[in-house]
C-alpha cells in the first residue's frame, strides 16, 4: 500500500479539525469586531502601544477575516498549496506569541474565541501546539492535495466569494449588533442571578506565608508554626492557590453621578420596565438618534416606564452631552469595562424588567415610540424573531460550508500518481 493512500485519511483529519476550529475562531470573533477591537485595545495598552489603539477596529476584522476564510478553505479543500502555506505561517506566529503571553501574562485573557469560550493564557498556548500537529502534517503534504476545480479562475472565484461574505458578516455585525451574543448580558439573562453567590459556594483559597526576623536571620512559616515573641514580624505573603466560585456578573453597579449613592439593585429589582441608554463614553457617543432617544425617553415618562442612561463619563462631559443633545433623563455612572460587554453599541439600548433583559438595540435601530404601542414585551418578541431569522441564513452558510467538506472527502482530493 502506497504513502499516500496511508496517508489520507489523516490527511483529511488534519483539514477538518485545523479548518473547524478556524472557522469557529473567526466566526465568534468576526460576529462581534467591536469585542476583537477591545482586546487588541488591551493588548496595546499592555505592550506600551497605544499609538496602535485606532486601528485596533480595522485588525479585528482583518483578523477574523484571515481566520474564517482559512479555515474555510481548510474544509473546502481549495488551493491547498497556498491554503497550507497561510495556515503554517499564521499559527507559527500566534504559537510563539502565545508563549511569549502565557509566560509574561499581560492580560488575563487572549480572547482567541472571543467571548465564546474564554481560556487561560496557558490553556490558549497547549491549544496551538496540539492544532499545530495537524497544521504542520498539513504543510509538509500539501503537494498530495489534487485541486479541487480543475480551472485556477474557479478556485480564485471561491476565494473571493467567502472573503465577501465573511467581510458581509462582520459589518453586519459592526452596524448592528452580534447575531449570536455569548456575553454574561444576553438577551434573557437574570442580572440578578449571574451576580448572585450560592451559600454553598467554594471560596478561594490562599497560601500564606510569614516571614519573621531574629539576630538578623529571616526565616518562612506558615499560619499553622509561627515562632515565639522574641521573633519579629517582617512581612506576609498570600499565594492564591484555588480560585472559588465566581458570578457571570461581578461588576455591574449603578451608583448616582452627584453623590455616589448606591441604586443597583433598586433598579435591578423595579418591577416596571426600565430603559437602560448604555453609553460608556459620552464624548465619543454617536448623537445621531438623539432625537429619537428624547421621544422615547418623554414617551417613557408618560407610561411610568424608567428611562436611564448609564455611563463610565465625568459630570462635565454628561453636562455638554445634555446641552448638545436635549436630553432630560437621569444618568447613573457604571463600570466602561461592563459597559462595553453590555452592548456592543455607544450608545445601544437595553430594555429590562426585574433584573430580567428584555431587548436590546444598537443605536442605528432605536425604535420610534409610536412603533412600541405600549406593548413592550410584544415589540421585543418580534425582534428576537428577526435574530433569529438572521441565525437562519448564517446556518445554510455553514450548511454550504460542510457540504463542500463533505464533497472534497467523497470526490479525490489525493494525487493518484506516484
Amino acid at each position: 500500500m502506497s504513502e499516500k493512500k496511508i496517508s489520507a485519511p489523516f490527511l483529511h483529519l488534519s483539514r477538518i479539525i485545523a479548518g473547524s476550529v478556524f472557522v469557529y475562531s473567526g466566526f465568534v470573533k468576526g460576529i462581534d469586531p467591536l469585542g476583537s477591537a477591545y482586546k487588541f485595545a488591551d493588548y496595546f495598552v499592555a505592550f506600551n502601544l497605544e499609538f496602535l489603539e485606532p486601528s485596533a477596529l480595522a485588525l479585528s476584522v482583518v483578523l477574523s477575516a484571515a481566520e474564517l476564510l482559512i479555515g474555510v478553505l481548510l474544509l473546502a479543500g481549495v488551493h491547498m498549496a497556498i491554503t497550507s502555506w497561510a495556515v503554517f505561517l499564521f499559527m507559527s506566529f500566534f504559537t510563539i506569541l502565545t508563549l511569549y503571553i502565557a509566560v509574561n501574562d499581560p492580560v488575563a485573557d487572549c480572547g482567541c474565541f472571543g467571548d465564546a469560550i474564554i481560556l487561560t493564557n496557558w490553556e490558549t498556548f497547549w491549544k496551538n501546539v496540539v492544532l499545530m500537529v495537524f497544521v504542520l502534517y498539513l504543510f509538509l503534504k500539501r503537494r498530495l492535495f489534487s485541486p479541487f476545480f480543475n480551472k485556477p479562475f474557479a478556485e480564485w472565484s471561491t476565494l473571493l466569494a467567502f472573503l465577501l461574505i465573511i467581510l458581509g458578516i462582520s459589518a453586519w455585525s459592526y452596524l448592528n449588533l452580534p447575531v449570536i451574543d455569548f456575553r454574561p448580558f444576553n438577551i434573557g439573562a437574570d442580572i440578578n442571578e449571574k451576580m448572585d453567590v450560592p451559600p454553598d459556594a467554594p471560596a478561594d483559597e490562599y497560601e500564606i506565608i510569614l516571614y519573621y526576623e531574629k539576630d538578623g536571620e529571616e526565616k518562612a512559616f506558615s499560619v499553622d508554626n509561627l515562632p515565639g515573641p522574641d521573633w519579629e514580624w517582617v512581612r506576609t505573603e498570600s499565594t492564591l492557590i484555588s480560585q472559588g466560585y465566581v458570578p457571570k456578573i461581578t461588576d455591574f453597579y449603578i451608583e448616582s453621578v452627584y453623590y455616589g449613592t448606591d441604586y443597583t439593585y433598586d433598579i435591578l429589582n423595579d418591577p416596571r420596565y426600565t430603559f437602560m441608554l448604555i453609553a460608556w463614553n459620552l464624548e465619543k457617543s454617536s448623537v445621531r438618534n438623539s432625537d429619537r432617544i428624547n421621544r422615547l425617553a418623554e414617551w417613557s415618562a408618560e407610561l411610568e416606564v424608567n428611562f436611564i442612561c448609564l455611563t463610565a463619563s465625568p459630570v462635565s462631559q454628561i453636562e455638554n452631552f445634555k446641552t448638545e443633545t436635549g436630553a432630560s433623563y437621569n444618568f447613573f455612572h457604571s463600570d466602561e469595562i461592563t459597559l462595553k460587554t453590555i452592548i456592543r453599541s455607544n450608545p445601544g439600548l437595553v430594555l429590562m424588567k426585574n433584573g430580567t433583559i428584555l431587548g436590546k438595540w444598537h443605536y442605528r435601530n432605536i425604535p420610534h415610540a409610536d412603533e412600541l404601542k405600549g406593548n413592550l414585551l410584544s415589540y421585543c418578541l418580534e425582534a428576537q424573531q428577526k435574530s433569529k431569522n438572521n441565525l437562519i441564513i448564517l446556518g445554510y452558510l455553514l450548511g454550504l460550508f460542510i457540504i463542500l467538506a463533505i464533497l472534497r472527502i467523497v470526490r479525490p482530493a489525493v494525487n493518484r500518481k506516484a
